[in-house]
């Protein structure tokens, strides 16, 4: 387990309480009650570490190297039933952008996400999680054969943003975000967005328009990343953590501004720490989606998620 900076004294005292078990394990001396004190000791620290996060420190978090990314969460849900789907039909397959249908809890849905890589080697592989225009053009694809077949979608974001390189932009990265969107509204069929890692700018966006759109505790949603805010505003990164305040990116800010349903607890720690039950929460609140959303009218269904949109940003002078 790898521990961020906030994190240290914990690992210092479950370092402390492993020498206490092995001290007792390989002497006679009877260390339960200090060991027990040390746990004590250790549980209160997380307690108070986890539930007094700053807004960086859950960036940080949603940016852990242990976390369960998008690949993680299907196979949790959907076991051997997934069936990943490849390329946009027009250029090539995008690494970064994932896709297929498979079966949560007897129900089919097609699931989409941005996908990033655990070292060196799949990260480059995967492009870090920024996908270009076929990503996009990939997921679109595969949302409009969801739609002929009358399969729900589910969306898994979890990206620092769609690729920004001169060869995207050639390709049309704006516009294939735009599509997708535009498209993406007026979809006849449920789509469950959840917000899994990052959720920044139009990468996020260009998969996160939904019925129900939720993010998990430990999760970010902006337009911008702090450190790219930092730099524009102050021509440096050093501001980082005041701009994450300043950004309200965290779950329960966008909770509170109406612009996610719900956000989606984790266990104490993050999803990293307890990934059997995290998975667990996410097909619960997946299941509950598609329960209150399935018996819609496809008319219904579209005019509801066109409201939720339009009714975003309005304010009261």
């Amino acid at each position: 387990m790898e521990y961020l900076d906030f994190e240290l004294p914990i690992k210092e005292l479950e370092d402390q309480l492993d020498k206490c078990v092995v001290i007792g394990q390989e002497s006679n001396v009877d260390m339960t009650t200090t060991c027990k004190q040390i746990n004590k000791k250790l549980e209160e620290t997380k307690k108070q570490i986890y539930k007094n996060l700053t807004a960086w420190q859950r960036v940080q978090l949603s940016r852990h190297p242990n976390r369960p990314y998008t690949l993680d969460h299907i196979h949790a849900l959907c076991g051997d039933t997934f069936l990943e789907l490849h390329g946009d039909r027009g250029f090539k397959d995008d690494k970064a952008m994932i896709g297929g249908l498979g079966k949560i809890d007897g129900q089919s849905f097609m699931i989409i996400g941005q996908q990033k890589g655990y070292n060196t080697k799949t990260r480059q592989y995967r492009n870090f999680g920024m996908a270009n225009p076929e990503g996009y053009r990939k997921a679109l694809r595969l949302m409009k054969m969801a739609e002929k077949f009358g399969v729900p979608v589910l969306s898994l974001i979890d990206t620092p943003g769609a690729f920004p390189g001169i060869e995207a932009e050639e390709r049309g990265q704006g516009e294939a975000i735009a599509r997708n969107i535009f498209e993406m509204i007026r979809l006849k069929v449920p789509i469950i967005v959840v917000i899994v890692g990052e959720g920044a700018s139009g990468g996020a966006l260009g998969i996160g328009v939904g019925d129900r759109v939720y993010m998990m505790e430990n999760t970010w949603y902006s337009v911008i990343s702090p450190e790219s805010c930092s730099s524009i505003l102050w021509k440096s990164w050093d501001y980082k953590e005041q701009a994450a305040e300043a950004l309200k990116l965290t779950s329960s800010d966008m909770k509170r501004q109406k612009l996610v349903d719900d956000i989606i607890p984790e266990p104490l720690g993050g999803a990293h720490f307890d990934r059997e039950n995290a998975f667990k929460t996410v097909e619960q609140y997946v299941i509950k989606a598609y329960n209150e959303l399935k018996d819609l009218s496809t008319q219904d269904l579209i005019a509801q998620r066109m409201d939720k949109y339009s009714n975003m940003g309005e304010f009261k002078e």
